[in-house]
């Protein structure tokens, strides 16, 4: 992932972090929309999670890019993501493993662990390539970001 230039957001936050990591999954769509991808199979996940904020914490961090990647690569790493019923599901198709939802999954657990920090940053993004050729950018809208 070195070099690797992800989509920028636009924002007028002070501090920008960026914390790219991998992890090795499988997981399935329960769908027969998605082919061959009804069956169970695995993907090394590259992902990067761009967090901001105009407050640093009492140790000098936006956010300790340890946590960022303990958050995601220790609950997903060498699973099956479809087990996982807290964040996924087979039946709501907005709870299916795809790579859109799993994005968005990792928006969700960085921003609630980001909710409960006293100098509040905000996950602004996260990109999610599940394939050299295939990725996901997962963006909150307002809305969301205004509700966390």
């Amino acid at each position: 992932m070195l070099q690797q230039i992800y989509p920028s957001v636009q924002h007028e936050y002070e501090y920008e972090l960026n914390k790219d990591f991998h992890f090795a999954a499988a997981h399935y769509i329960p769908s027969s929309e998605a082919g061959k991808c009804q069956l169970v199979h695995g993907h090394t996940y590259y992902a990067n999670v761009t967090v901001a904020g105009d407050k640093l914490d009492e140790a000098g961090f936006l956010i300790n890019f340890a946590i960022i990647k303990r958050l995601i690569h220790d609950r997903f790493d060498h699973s099956l993501l479809n087990d996982d019923k807290e964040n996924f599901d087979d039946i709501l198709p907005e709870r299916f493993p795809t790579t859109e939802v799993v994005a968005r999954t990792i928006y969700e657990l960085v921003q609630q662990h980001l909710d409960g920090m006293v100098n509040r940053p905000q996950c602004l993004q996260v990109f999610l390539r599940e394939t050299p050729t295939s990725y996901c950018i997962y963006r909150p809208t307002r809305k969301a970001a205004s509700n966390g």
